[in-house]
């Protein structure tokens, strides 16, 4: 399925990060999903929390750059191999990956992914051995 990310621009500056987990925190957005990149002057955080509208809305109002995007969820079975199954019928049907992150909840493994094209992408996995309607 696809859900909502969102991207914040973080200057390279101690306790940024910390400071947006307060703000969140203190407004009762959970963060379920994240991934950090960083260059030499700024950081960009990609996010998925419980509520993309307020987490917009509050991030936005204390002076944070925030972008929506919508990326694609998908789960399958936490074992050696089972994302690799997934990935290769993308990669046979032309489709490829701008990022991923990933995580592990019990026996289920989710990964976030920007491909190339969302709605090849979503079509192809359907086809798969993966879950796309849970997160």
């Amino acid at each position: 399925m696809t859900i909502k990310q969102l991207s914040i621009f973080l200057e390279n500056k101690t306790g940024r990060i910390n400071e947006l987990t307060k703000i969140l925190g203190k407004h009762g957005i959970n963060m379920q999903a994240f991934s950090m990149a960083e260059t030499s002057d700024f950081g960009i955080l990609r996010l998925i929390v419980d509520d993309v509208e307020r987490a917009v809305e509050v991030l936005r109002n204390e002076n944070f750059a925030v972008k929506v995007t919508e990326v694609v969820h998908i789960c399958c079975s936490n074992e050696a191999g089972a994302l690799s199954k997934v990935l290769e019928h993308l990669t046979n049907s032309d489709i490829s990956i701008e990022y991923m992150y990933a995580f592990a909840q019990g026996d289920k493994a989710n990964a976030i992914i920007m491909p190339n094209d969302i709605e090849k992408c979503m079509t192809e996995l359907k086809k798969c051995s993966c879950d796309i309607n849970t997160l």
